[in-house]
């Protein structure tokens, strides 16, 4: 593994730095780590039909189905706030729909990985399975 926790937050918070949030100012990065030492990052993708806005964790997501990757997912760094400020304030966590695509990840390689929520003053660490417990995932449609 060539990545640890503190290089993923920051490839997260670099990815931030090219979130497109005209909207909002809410910038957002995310980095996913992986067992063979990859990381593929994304940042948040802002559309004026806000419903289809793409999440930092979404992008990254769909980078790595778009690009046939099927490795095992382990770590997860996600880190926002205001441009110009990320990381400022309380660390911010996947949303709903971001944590079901990181599921569906998670599940292609049998993990449950470490969730990295950060802030410039802290890290909440968690495991996508305690932030969605009972996920409906590939298994469910056997």
């Amino acid at each position: 593994m060539s990545w640890t926790r503190d290089s993923l937050i920051d490839a997260a918070r670099k990815a931030a730095g090219g979130a497109y949030a005209p909207y909002s100012n809410f910038h957002v990065g995310a980095a996913l780590g992986f067992a063979d030492g990859s990381v593929v990052t994304g940042a948040n993708v802002e559309n004026a039909s806000y419903g289809l806005t793409l999440c930092a964790e979404t992008v990254a997501v769909g980078k790595v189905l778009s690009e046939n990757w099927r490795g095992k997912l382990e770590a997860v760094a996600v880190i926002g706030g205001k441009a110009g400020a990320v990381g400022a304030g309380d660390p911010v966590t996947p949303c709903g729909r971001c944590r079901q695509m990181l599921n569906e990840v998670a599940a292609l390689g049998g993990s449950d990985p470490v969730v990295w929520c950060a802030s410039e003053d802290s890290v909440t660490e968690l495991h996508l399975s305690d932030l969605l417990p009972h996920a409906f995932g590939p298994a469910s449609l056997d």
